[in-house]
């Protein structure tokens, strides 16, 4: 059972970002990337059984229709323990407050820090691999 990391956004453009940020970890079979561009679209794939692949989710916050913290609040209804970490253009003290607050692990500003993402992945991934 491949690990799965679940992005959401609505700009097409992150799929690309993302895809050139971890190309070596997706070629070598280390982990797959999903993506949504709704936060009803990531709820259809957290709610299937190919959901329990699913290590982790990153939502963007300004989406059309179901926005990020919409998405969280759904999301930890349905899969509590599912990790979520939040991004967002807007960094400030209220957004961060608003995340962690409904359940988010973090908030992580945009432009994204892809070395300090990666780090986070690498101890998720180990934290898995360990586990009996």
């Amino acid at each position: 059972m491949k690990a799965q990391i679940l992005v959401v956004d609505d700009e097409s453009d992150m799929e690309v970002l993302f895809r050139q940020q971890f190309r070596r970890d997706l070629s070598a079979g280390r982990f797959g990337l999903e993506f949504a561009s709704s936060g009803s679209q990531a709820l259809q794939l957290i709610e299937t059984s190919a959901g329990d692949d699913i290590i982790l989710l990153l939502s963007d916050v300004n989406m059309p229709g179901m926005n990020g913290f919409e998405l969280l609040s759904k999301t930890k209804a349905a899969r509590p323990e599912l990790p979520v970490i939040i991004i967002s253009a807007y960094g400030d003290a209220e957004t961060r407050r608003r995340s962690l607050a409904n359940g988010a692990e973090e908030l992580l500003p945009k432009p994204i820090d892809f070395a300090a993402l990666r780090a986070d992945l690498e101890r998720r991934l180990e934290r898995r691999e360990v586990r009996p």
